[in-house]
């Protein structure tokens, strides 16, 4: 649980050698007496992983990858347990000193580790959207059941938590998330039928992962982003909206019955919402960057171009549908991405492989934990028949 402000929280980060695991700790290290680092996660980054302990001092830091971790075990300092291998990873949720995990693994695979830590009762800063999204139903469930916070650390739902703070849900008539549209706001079908991994990953205000650029590029981050909104805030998903607005200053909207519309607005950094989901809520002092409204700065919105952007209307269509329709298009989502990065797959060829397996998939309706993997490791194998059978119709012509 969550304790009080001016306590020491012990924090557990799944993920530190990401974009969001580096800026979570730039975050802790600003507040000495208030975080402390106890437990790190990644999944091969030694290198940076054996700084980080350096750095850190947690009593516990895991690889995944147990050849990485052979790579570094004579180097790492009196006073931390280096693990490796999937397993490990209880040890760094469940410790029994943690308060808060951190949960910023890339896509599926921080799933599990994340119930765990959940079961263990720990409260969970949540930078894995892909975890609601796959299994929003069972994890919310156990959250309650175990009497842990779910707080959000994408910038999005921060922003949609923030207005939501000091209001009754009955007075919520809609949520408006907002969308960069990425490197290719305002482009047509046939611009992007050529576009480059290089031209693809060119955010122009965001610095992440390469995984999470591709799908704000296509829109299935947004897409995304409705399904863990969902979950997160109980709220229909008829009411929730997506606006385009590239300049990426209102991170997200809610408009309430008498029409009176809450925005909450700040520089594009995660170092904000991060803090904000450690503190909630209070606030703390930071130095982090602000908005200078003394600089002529225009905002602008346009709905979202669902004909080129298709993916995000696939993620609509897989809330509507439900079961493990979500996570059969996640898992499909993942496999293309990872195709198109390493140049098998064109970009526009992405929301038509997903589109193809979750006409494939047999939906689960009410699905327990052992449905969901079933149903993202076949999504996978589905995807990569269908990109195999692809390439060699392509090499036959």
């Amino acid at each position: 649980m969550l304790e009080q402000p001016g306590t020491m929280k012990n924090i557990a980060i799944l993920g530190s050698t990401g974009s969001i695991g580096r800026n979570s700790l730039e975050v802790l290290k600003q507040y000495p007496e208030k975080f402390r680092v106890l437990s790190l996660a990644a999944y091969s980054n030694a290198r940076l992983l054996l700084r980080q302990i350096e750095e850190f001092h947690p009593a516990v830091a895991v690889l995944i990858d147990e050849n990485a971790a052979g790579r570094i075990r004579s180097s790492v300092p009196a006073g931390t347990t280096l693990l490796a291998g999937q397993d490990a990873l209880v040890d760094a949720v469940s410790h029994d000193d943690v308060d808060v995990v951190i949960s910023a693994f890339v896509g599926f695979a921080g799933l599990q580790p994340t119930i765990t830590a959940i079961k263990s009762g720990k409260d969970i800063a949540l930078a894995n959207k892909e975890i609601l999204v796959v299994a929003g139903e069972i994890v919310t469930q156990l959250a309650r059941e175990h009497d842990v916070r779910l707080m959000p650390v994408d910038s999005e739902h921060s922003a949609i938590l923030q207005c939501l703070t000091g209001e009754a849900r009955k007075a919520v008539r809609r949520l408006i998330l907002t969308a960069s549209g990425g490197p290719f706001v305002g482009k047509s079908r046939e611009e992007l039928a050529h576009v480059t991994i290089k031209d693809a990953l060119n955010h122009p205000n965001w610095s992440m992962g390469n995984k999470i650029t591709i799908d704000s590029a296509t829109l299935m981050n947004k897409g995304l982003e409705i399904i863990e909104a969902h979950w997160l805030f109980d709220i229909p998903p008829a009411d929730i909206d997506v606006v385009v607005h590239p300049q990426s200053i209102i991170h997200s909207m809610v408009e309430f019955v008498d029409g009176s519309v809450k925005a909450q607005l700040g520089v594009p950094d995660m170092k904000l919402p991060i803090l904000y989901a450690l503190t909630w809520p209070e606030r703390f002092t930071s130095s982090f960057p602000r908005l200078d409204f003394s600089m002529p700065r225009d905002l602008t919105f346009r709905e979202p171009d669902l004909e080129t952007f298709r993916c995000l209307s696939l993620a609509r269509e897989a809330l509507e549908q439900g079961g493990t329709v979500p996570a059969a298009l996640n898992a499909a989502n993942e496999i293309a991405v990872e195709a198109f990065l390493s140049g098998t797959i064109t970009f526009l060829d992405i929301p038509e492989l997903i589109g193809e397996c979750m006409q494939q998939h047999q939906n689960h309706q009410q699905p327990g934990i052992e449905d969901i993997f079933a149903a993202d490791e076949e999504s996978r194998q589905v995807a990569q028949q269908l990109i195999e059978r692809n390439r060699r119709v392509t090499m036959t012509v």
